[in-house]
C-alpha cells in the first residue's frame, strides 16, 4: 500500500495542487458576496493567497467582456479541466498509480 503513494509521489502532489486551488476558486467565488474584495478576514485572505495566481491566469486567457465577479468560476473550470488532461496524460504514460496490480488483468 505503502508503494501505491510513494512511488507515484509527484502526481499526488500535482494532483492535489490542481485540486485544492480550484476548490478554493469556488469558495472565492462564493465568498465574494458576502465579504468585500478588500476584507481582512483571515479566510478570505486565505482564499486570495491560494487562487490570486489562478485568477490572474483566467484573466489573461477569457476575454475582457467576463466580469471580473466570475473569474474565479473561470479559474475553477480551467483548473478542473488541467487537472482532468494532467490524469489521462499520467495514465496514458504509466506515471500514475493502478488500482489493479500489473499483469493481474
Amino acid at each position: 500500500m505503502q508503494s501505491f503513494v510513494t512511488d507515484h509521489l509527484p502526481f499526488w502532489i500535482a494532483t492535489y495542487a490542481l485540486a485544492l486551488t480550484a476548490w478554493a476558486c469556488l469558495g472565492r467565488f462564493m465568498m465574494q458576496v458576502f465579504i468585500p474584495h478588500d476584507s481582512h478576514n483571515y479566510i478570505w485572505r486565505g482564499f486570495r493567497l491560494l487562487t490570486d495566481w489562478a485568477v490572474w491566469c483566467a484573466r489573461r486567457l477569457i476575454p475582457s467582456y467576463v466580469g471580473p465577479h466570475f473569474l474565479p468560476l473561470v479559474a475553477a473550470c480551467w483548473l478542473f479541466g488541467l487537472r482532468l488532461v494532467f490524469g489521462v496524460l499520467a495514465v496514458g504514460m504509466g506515471l500514475a498509480p493502478r488500482i489493479t496490480p500489473p499483469g493481474a488483468g
